[in-house]
């Protein structure tokens, strides 16, 4: 009952994960949640999620709601040397060590030290990679001896939820960027046409003489022609101001 139960919480934050399509998504509140989602699933301690900066350098670190000023240290440490750093620097998952370990002493001295002193028994680390594009990585901190492989693999599960939902969404906010500039030059594109025809029937000359008059104006007063074009449609722009040569019939 208690698998089942773990099963149907992990499908339920996974469709959580994967709700990242909306204008008011957080994406520190989602790697938090990822965080929380550790604590709550794998019934370890403690977890954080170690950011990477554009330029590669190692950032901040996002934690679970719950966690301790000790812990938030020890995560501070294994920046320099542990399983995080370990995963950011691979791009791949490590594998459970326990802290009092001949083998955490000699890969991570400092880190496991300070690991045992917080009273943490074993930790892991998987990466948020997707596409060869590498986000940060989450450690887990566990007061129990190494779990088994399969918490491994459900914190990878965790983490690559998390990050599909953040590539979306990114690929989603510039989606939404570009359509917003795409739209904006459609209409000032409808303006400058409309522009022009008046101006061509205004005048009996062609919607090219016209549009030629429209730029030559813009350039001279250092105007954008959107601006130009909206103030000859909305009749705010004076046809002497725009055309000396010809009396203002406007």
């Amino acid at each position: 009952m208690a698998q089942e139960s773990r099963e149907l919480r992990l499908a339920a934050v996974l469709v959580e994960f994967a709700d990242t399509l909306i204008g008011d998504f957080d994406p520190v509140r989602q790697l938090g949640r990822l965080a929380d989602g550790c604590v709550e699933i794998l019934g370890a301690r403690s977890a954080g999620v170690t950011l990477l900066e554009g330029d590669g350098r190692v950032g901040p670190v996002i934690h679970d709601a719950q966690q301790q000023q000790s812990v938030r240290e020890l995560m501070e440490w294994e920046q320099e040397s542990g399983p995080v750093r370990e995963s950011l620097e691979s791009g791949m998952p490590v594998r459970a060590v326990a802290v009092t370990s001949g083998e955490a002493a000699v890969r991570w001295p400092q880190f496991a030290a300070a690991a045992r002193r917080f009273g943490i028994a074993s930790v892991y680390a998987v990466p948020l990679l997707r596409h060869e594009t590498l986000l940060g990585a989450l450690s887990v901190y566990a007061s129990e001896p190494p779990p088994q492989n399969g918490e491994l693999a459900i914190a990878q599960i965790l983490a690559d939820a998390t990050t599909v939902g953040l590539l979306n969404h990114r690929t989603y906010s510039q989606y939404r960027e570009l359509a917003g500039q795409l739209q904006g030059a459609l209409a000032s594109r409808v303006r400058i046409e409309q522009a022009k025809g008046m101006l061509a029937e205004r005048w009996r000359t062609t919607p090219d003489r016209a549009f030629d008059t429209l730029r030559q104006y813009a350039r001279k007063n250092r105007l954008p022609l959107d601006q130009v074009a909206r103030a000859v449609v909305l009749r705010t722009l004076p046809e002497a101001r725009l055309r000396p040569d010809r009396p203002d019939r406007a």
